[in-house]
């Protein structure tokens, strides 16, 4: 597929002003271009049919579908525990002024204090810091931000699992823990080194014991294909245990390489649990503030995708009976969440074992009034991703942001990325990994498309 147009004109005043660049050693871009701009980097579609998407984009602005908020919306997704990625980006989108070397020292500009920031997900796992990060996203409230913070599949499986440890065992759930696998490894490290003093090892039992607690009974191989409820079916009951049986082989393995012992990992979970479920404790806010999706004009924000059992709740009752249903789910009932269409929303590739999004889907989220959607969780490298899909447009924006994942994947320096939906009729794709900032225009886009692609009319 080509996407590559002729040059069009884009506003001077367009990309942000960067305030205290010189604190995040990470280079931003200068210019802007249009989205059509940069060829599957930029734009991907169905099957490879850009005229899909000019047709799209036809109908959209014939019919006057934009709906533009009020606010400027600044949204970052996936930080992955890399605090310096957070505070890179905050300066990125011009709403946060840097004003030392860390990553806390910051203050919300004019622009900041009237936009909405909207965190996509994603703050835990990989490290190499994900208090500090909660910290920052903290003082970003502190300082008096609009601020929405919705939930990835990295912070839930995080809540599920640490939350059973210890309790009673439920073989709907008491797997949760070793599912998360060597991924919460970082965070349970930060916790030890921080937090457990050999005054407080002391009352930990022993290896054993700690195991017994930390991990699911044998019998559960066996009590869990029988579980019935949360939409489950049989093909995902085979892919759940053998992926559980290959992490249950593996976990210490992990531990020991991240030089813990299952007394320490216990430890951990106890102190996450004084951390973030106790009416005390320094994190108790951020699951407490935790949504499923939020909207603001056309525009609807989550972290992977959506189903179609998803719009048609969309559809029919509506964003705040969807996220109540994940507050209900998370307090009560997370097998049945987290095997249930819901789920959908923080964990969704859109490949064939996911639960189908399709004409119908796209048709409900018309209907419902989104013109975009704007989520993260598939990380790209070259900034962010215009996605069609059955007609349907999406703005893919985990842009591998974490210093974790660049390292693994290659990616060149630091990352830095936001996403900014402008009231004034435009959507910014800010990276550190594209040379010039990406400018959507519903018509100017469509013109240059035409212009680069030959389009024919619509008929």
């Amino acid at each position: 597929m080509t996407t590559q147009s002729t040059t069009l004109e884009v506003p001077k005043d367009v990309t942000p002003r960067y305030h205290g660049r010189k604190w995040i050693e990470v280079n931003l871009p200068e210019t802007a271009c249009d989205w059509s701009h940069g060829g599957d980097k930029s734009i991907t579609t169905d099957n490879g049919d850009i005229n899909a998407l000019v047709e799209t984009l036809r109908d959209l602005n014939q019919n006057d579908s934009w709906k533009w908020p009020k606010r400027k919306h600044y949204f970052l997704s996936d930080l992955h525990a890399d605090a310096d990625a957070l505070a890179a980006s905050l300066v990125a989108s011009g709403g946060v002024r840097q004003l030392g070397p860390s990553p806390h020292d910051f203050e919300l500009t004019k622009a900041g204090r009237k936009s909405v920031f909207v965190i996509g997900g994603d703050c835990f796992d990989k490290g190499p810091s994900n208090l500090e990060l909660l910290r920052g996203v903290r003082h970003l409230k502190d300082q008096g931000a609009r601020l929405r913070i919705l939930a990835g599949n990295h912070d839930i499986r995080l809540l599920f699992g640490m939350r059973v440890v210890g309790e009673n065992k439920d073989v709907r759930n008491e797997h949760f823990f070793v599912r998360a696998g060597q991924k919460i490894m970082p965070l349970l490290k930060e916790i030890v080194d921080t937090y457990l003093t050999p005054k407080k090892m002391s009352s930990i039992p022993d290896a054993k014991t700690c195991r017994a607690r930390l991990f699911p009974r044998e019998s559960w191989f066996e009590e869990f294909p029988k579980i019935q409820g949360g939409d489950i079916v049989p093909a995902q009951v085979d892919r759940e245990l053998n992926r559980i049986a290959k992490k249950v082989e593996n976990f210490e393995r992990h531990c020991t390489d991240h030089g813990l012992d299952l007394r320490q990992v216990y430890a951990a979970t106890r102190q996450w649990k004084r951390l973030f479920l106790k009416r005390e404790g320094e994190f108790r806010w951020f699951y407490r503030n935790l949504r499923l999706c939020y909207r603001s004009g056309s525009f609807l924000f989550v972290h992977a995708g959506v189903d179609d059992a998803v719009t048609k709740m969309l559809l029919k009752q509506g964003i705040g009976h969807i996220n109540e249903q994940f507050q209900v789910a998370m307090k009560e009932a997370p097998f049945d969440f987290y095997y249930g269409s819901l789920c959908n929303t923080i964990r969704t590739k859109y490949r064939d074992v996911d639960r189908p999004f399709t004409r119908k889907g796209a048709r409900n989220v018309h209907r419902a009034g989104i013109t975009a959607i704007l989520h993260g969780h598939r990380n790209l490298h070259h900034g962010q991703r215009l996605s069609l899909r059955h007609s349907q447009i999406n703005f893919e924006c985990d842009t591998s942001l974490d210093r974790h994942t660049r390292r693994v994947e290659n990616v060149n320096g630091r990352g830095a990325s936001v996403t900014i939906i402008d009231p004034s009729g435009r959507i910014l794709g800010v990276s550190s990994d594209f040379p010039q900032v990406k400018v959507f225009e519903p018509q100017q886009t469509l013109k240059a498309l035409i212009n680069g692609t030959q389009a024919k009319p619509k008929r």
